[in-house]
This record gives C-alpha cells, structure tokens and sequence, in this order.
C-alpha cells in the first residue's frame, strides 16, 4: 500500500469544546462537522447540535476528532482505549517565537521555548483532552 496522507483521528470527550479549543487557541479551521444524528455534514457548528466528528485544517496539517463513545463503536480495539496520548503530535513551520508568545498569554498549559542541540527551536502544549502538542521550528545553526 502507497501512503498518501496520514491524519490523526482523535479520540475526544466533547467536540464543540476540542473545536474551539484548536480553533481559538492555535489557528485552525473547522472543515465539517457530523451532528449526533449522523444525518448530514456541518461546514460550521450548531449550536442547537452535538457533534461527534470534527476535521479541521491549518495550513498542510489536518486533525480528526472523534467522541470517544461513537470510536469505540466504529473501531472495536478501542473499546478499552482512554482519552489522552502518549505520543506527541509535532508540528514544524514558521513563526514559532510569536505563536509562542501568544500562547503564552492563554490559559493553556505549556512549556518553555528551547533551542535544541540540532538547531531546533521547539515547546509543547496540552490540549483540553490531554494530547500533547509539538509546535517547532529549523533556525540557522551558528558555526562556534
């Protein structure tokens, strides 16, 4: 099998709070929504619906979020699964140090800024699930 894309679909306690927390927070943008009902497909959220599945976008990184009760009954080796991660997902781009400085200034658990041994800049955050996020960025090495 040839891989094209690789999406992370995250298992989530409630959609329209993990929807805003990514969109609020860090940029991204809601690309659908599918109601409780699953009747159809939201490009944005109601506030009269609950929300099982969310895909948002920020520039070439995609997310899925899933509400962990409507995972378990699609993928059945996540029926003892908990919400939370013991991986990290790492994002690298541009404009690290004032991404950084805005988060810094939310109500969000995050880590300090670091320079890395191999000329990475680089911190992380928790999310409102528990999923730890990467955010880095390459910088120019300085010959000593």
């Amino acid at each position: 099998m040839k891989v094209d894309t690789l999406t992370p679909n995250l298992a989530v306690a409630d959609i329209r709070q993990t929807v805003q927390f990514y969109c609020e927070n860090l940029g991204f943008e809601l690309v659908m929504a599918v109601p409780e009902t699953q009747d159809g497909i939201d490009q944005q959220l109601s506030e009269d619906k609950t929300y099982v599945y969310a895909m948002l976008n920020k520039d070439n990184a995609s997310l899925m979020f899933q509400r962990i009760d409507t995972l378990k009954e699609d993928v059945s080796l996540f029926d003892k699964t908990e919400i939370g991660a013991s991986v990290s997902l790492y994002m690298q781009g541009k404009g690290i140090d004032a991404f950084f400085e805005e988060l810094k200034n939310k109500n969000i658990q995050i880590t300090e800024m670091r320079l890395t041994w191999y000329g990475i800049k680089e911190f992380y955050i928790k999310d409102n699930n528990g999923y730890i996020l990467g955010f880095a960025e390459e910088t120019e090495k300085t010959e000593e």
